[in-house]
């Protein structure tokens, strides 16, 4: 059965919350409980460890669902599958969703797609069929007592079935004709409306646009309110525009910043190996993925060039169909450390199969934005490289063989402590499963708690805010 619309579902979800506080034999029990349970447990991670100064720790994030229709969320879903060809831009032997299997997943496998699926499972923690009681996050039937609206578009799916099956190849940035456009544009023109955006100006509202382009013709008008994204690739030209050739190292951000926007993991691809199961490893270092990027990415082609005959390198290319993905699996699963370079946007979702095939990630980079750091510390299970010594030839590999069997031990004992920050699901067989309890959805919840004061000071200046007042754009540097 699909499900119900949006606003049904919070109404009900609300009405069946129980009134446990008032229950003073409950309420003396759980002080009992809290007094007598030992104060701490030892994490896996120390980075990872919740602190008493924690807000989330001491109080749920209210979260308020905006009312939209069932065709802009689970809608599309039914509309994806329903598609009678494959994707254009791949073979349609890649395709692994048409024609559609009999039981598909909950959330397209396409790698194109799934890769981005933090959309689906976000919203499925707030109202899913199942949703468990979340000790992060309380969906709130009125918006006035909520600390952020999160708006139910999956933004992503709907610029992927654009970009894929669009009616003009090479029309996604044009309005006329353009299905996701006229999407986008009923989402924010009902958003935008609700007496909740007059309030904060959007400042407490949550958009999730993991996929670069997702929401690409109206971000203008998004960009006073939080957005989860993957990282900051795909606000590359409006960032060098409002540079104006300036070669200065400041980067120009007027639309994202670290402060108010919540960086996400992709969804891995590959999967989960358990510290158990990990056996010898003779390659060295190893990637698979496209040589010929554009921006940031010319530093991968370069890479390429003085690595690709390097004694235990494997450098290969490939797309990541079902013969691409278990080269992969044996690619990252048999080699010590897994290449990490930008490509067209600074991340992608091949960290998170490192993560998962406990390899040791080699983050290439000077700039590139990752999911939940102050919660973990990456230099516990990754190694970071600036991009000026990743040019020296030989030098990594040097580098890399220099670290000893010791330490890749304990880079790998940690990589397996938080794989499951990055799980989003817990399996693709059923459309029943629900998030892991610490796994990513809740970090990602945890995280927009943690930027509550700053929205809530966002709101109050909006609502002193003068008639007729006009506020320009600010770099919100970090």
């Amino acid at each position: 059965m699909p499900p119900p619309p949006i606003s049904g579902e919070i109404r009900r979800a609300a009405m069946k919350r129980p009134a446990l506080l008032a229950v003073p034999a409950l309420l003396l029990l759980s002080l009992s409980f809290l007094l007598l349970r030992p104060s701490s447990s030892p994490p896996l991670l120390p980075s990872a460890r919740t602190t008493d100064h924690d807000p989330g720790h001491r109080r749920r994030l209210s979260v308020y669902v905006a009312d939209l229709p069932r065709a802009l969320n689970h809608g599309l879903l039914d509309l994806y599958w329903s598609l009678p060809a494959a994707d254009a831009r791949i073979p349609a032997s890649s395709d692994p969703d048409h024609p559609p299997p009999r039981d598909h997943p909950p959330y397209p496998a396409s790698p194109l797609i799934r890769q981005y699926s933090a959309e689906y499972w976000l919203l499925r923690s707030l109202l899913g069929p199942a949703a468990p009681a979340s000790a992060v996050v309380r969906v709130v039937a009125d918006w006035r007592e909520a600390d952020v609206v999160f708006v139910p578009f999956f933004a992503t799916l709907s610029a992927e079935m654009e970009l894929g099956w669009g009616a003009t190849k090479g029309a996604f940035r044009r309005k006329e004709g353009n299905g996701d456009y006229r999407r986008q544009r009923e989402v924010v023109d009902r958003v935008t409306a609700h007496p909740a955006w007059r309030r904060s100006g959007g400042r407490d509202h949550v958009f999730v646009l993991t996929d670069p382009m997702a929401m690409w013709h109206v971000r203008a008008e998004i960009a006073p309110a939080i957005l989860l994204v993957v990282d900051f690739g795909g606000w590359y030209k409006l960032d060098s525009k409002s540079a104006g050739g300036n070669s200065s190292k400041m980067i120009q951000h007027t639309q994202v910043s670290l402060l108010k926007d919540v960086i996400v993991p992709y969804t891995h691809l590959l999967p989960t190996l358990h510290l158990s199961e990990n056996m010898d490893r003779p390659t060295l270092l190893y990637f698979k993925g496209a040589k010929h990027r554009h921006r940031g990415g010319l530093v991968r082609e370069k890479l390429w060039d003085l690595m690709v005959n390097e004694p235990d390198v494997v450098m290969e290319e490939g797309f990541p169909n079902a013969t691409g993905r278990e080269q992969s699996i044996k690619g990252m699963r048999t080699s010590e450390f897994c290449l990490h370079p930008a490509g067209d946007t600074p991340s992608s979702c091949r960290l998170f199969d490192a993560i998962a095939s406990l390899c040791i990630p080699v983050i290439v980079s000077d700039d590139i934005e990752l999911p939940f750091e102050g919660m973990i510390d990456y230099t516990e299970f990754s190694i970071f490289v600036s991009v000026g010594n990743a040019m020296r030839p030989k030098w990594l590999t040097n580098y890399l063989r220099n670290i000893s069997k010791q330490q890749k031990d304990e880079f790998r004992r940690n990589l397996a402590g938080v794989q499951h920050i990055f799980e989003y699901e817990n399996t693709h067989q059923s459309s029943k499963v629900s998030a892991p309890e610490d796994g990513a959805v809740n970090h990602i919840w945890k995280k927009i708690h943690q930027k509550l004061p700053m929205i809530q000071e966002a709101v109050i200046r909006e609502k002193r805010k003068p008639e007729g007042a006009s506020i320009p754009l600010r770099c919100h540097c970090t």
